[in-house]
């Protein structure tokens, strides 16, 4: 029997292949900070419920019976279990080269992109799954149709050879893909700049076995030069082969046309037009009726953290999101503003210090140019998740700019600060934004606002 430990298992993409390895019958074991920090406890109480034991990550969990050490691209090399295994003489592989061998050994479903990949992977696993093709699917998120007590829903098993799985662009292993069917949501700086992704992008399509997919509507994607493949596009304003017409939004949601079809969707924002365009697209490829897919569409549950409301203070929704780079903010920002009349506060937690310095003038433009003057922009400090970092930014450095463009722009150290800050406001009448990324106690966070908030009530 085959023995993998996960270095960093508690990253949502280590946990969803652990979680398959120990599906398909291998030994799998593993360790994260987290872990040993005692954060984000019920994912690995779930891991543990699947017979996958978590170690301290001090070496301990090492052993000459292993196969392989994985690691996320977050480990450093000075971790223990990794001199350990070196030690040892047990071989390394990263996350991402690991899952580009499974994705090659069957019928790959590959969905890359700087914005939407984790939705659209979402999106597509589900319809599948509904339509009876009983995919496999990994994914960079935590899909509410498939969490169970010992299920976090970033993993589904699946019988058939169809194999659903995010492809990261962020540590350049996308290029390591060679997918039967590949889509390409957009084109954005994101980690890289457009230069250097728009040509992993287009090795990513050059490798694509089959069809590949991309958004009509994405300046940046076109001027890729993507263009020597078999393609189908899907868009809004320009022509496409799969098109969203009589869009009309709703409370929380939209409905829209797509040829005698019309779908309706349970989540705000013409960027999820854009996700479901996409996973329609492959599902039509793969010969899924419109009006199984429409079916399935309204019985998607969404993902945690994905415009997730959290709970209510009054009337007033507190919605937690993933949004950590320019765009997918001002998505998020312009889907409230849609979908609601409410003013907003918005709580941004930037995650690392050189992706922060990275976006700096775009942050600052997407909150001066998307924030009313009634709206509150609300900052802490950097998300720091350990690891050498140089720490030469501050989201002090934001605020102090967007103050001088009109902005009620508030920094603060850290986030008890803020509940006190929100506190002394008294009675609120704005719908309340989270956003930052990979930091496990958010949708605490978000809790903790509610419970102080309904106390002035």
């Amino acid at each position: 029997m085959d023995n993998y430990y996960f270095t960093g298992i508690g990253g949502i993409g280590m946990s969803a292949i652990a979680q398959l390895f120990r599906s398909e019958g291998a030994n799998v074991s593993g360790s994260d900070r987290n872990y040993d920090n005692g954060i984000n406890l019920n994912l690995f109480s779930q891991l543990a419920s699947q017979g996958i034991k978590i170690y301290p990550q001090n070496g301990s969990g090492i052993n000459m019976e292993l196969k392989n050490l994985v690691v996320s691209s977050a480990i450093e090399t000075d971790n223990l279990d990794i001199k350990k295994a070196k030690e040892c003489n047990i071989p390394i592989t990263t996350r991402a080269e690991l899952l580009a061998k499974i994705v090659n050994k069957r019928f790959g479903i590959a969905i890359g992109g700087s914005n939407g990949k984790t939705s659209v992977t979402a999106l597509t696993g589900w319809i599948l799954d509904y339509a009876g093709l009983d995919p496999t699917i990994i994914v960079g998120g935590y899909l509410n149709n498939y969490i169970t007590k010992t299920n976090p829903g970033n993993y589904k098993s699946g019988k058939s050879n169809n194999l659903v799985i995010e492809a990261d662009e962020s540590d350049g292993s996308i290029v390591n893909y060679k997918p039967q069917i590949a889509v390409i949501t957009s084109i954005s700086k994101d980690h890289k700049t457009i230069e250097e992704l728009s040509a992993l992008f287009r090795t990513f399509a050059n490798n694509t076995i089959g069809e590949l997919i991309i958004n009509a509507d994405c300046i940046n994607l076109k001027a890729s030069k993507i263009n020597n493949k078999k393609i189908t596009t899907y868009g809004i304003e320009n022509n496409a082969d799969i098109m969203a017409e009589d869009i009309k939004y709703l409370s929380w949601g939209t409905t829209f046309r797509c040829g005698t079809v019309t779908f309706e969707l349970n989540m705000p924002g013409k960027f999820n037009i854009f996700n479901s365009l996409a996973a329609i697209s492959v599902a039509t490829k793969l010969k899924v009726p419109h009006e199984t897919i429409a079916k399935a569409l309204v019985g998607f549950k969404g993902i945690e953290s994905r415009m997730h409301i959290i709970g209510n203070v009054n009337g007033n929704n507190i919605i937690n999101d993933y949004a950590h780079n320019p765009d997918k903010i001002k998505a998020s920002i312009e889907a409230l503003k849609t979908h609601s009349e409410k003013d907003l506060i918005v709580i941004f937690q930037p995650h690392g210090y050189g992706p922060t310095k990275f976006f700096k003038e775009e942050l600052i433009s997407v909150f001066s140019s998307k924030l009313s003057r009634n709206d509150i922009l609300i900052m802490p400090e950097i998300f720091y998740a350990g690891g050498t970092a140089n720490k030469c930014i501050s989201s002090k450095d934001i605020t102090d700019t967007l103050k001088t463009k009109g902005i009620n722009a508030n920094y603060f150290l850290n986030r008890n600060e803020i509940i006190d800050f929100l506190r002394i406001k008294g009675k609120i009448n704005h719908n309340i934004l989270i956003l930052g990324a990979r930091d496990y106690t958010l949708p605490d966070f978000c809790h903790d606002i509610i419970k102080n908030l309904n106390n002035l009530y």
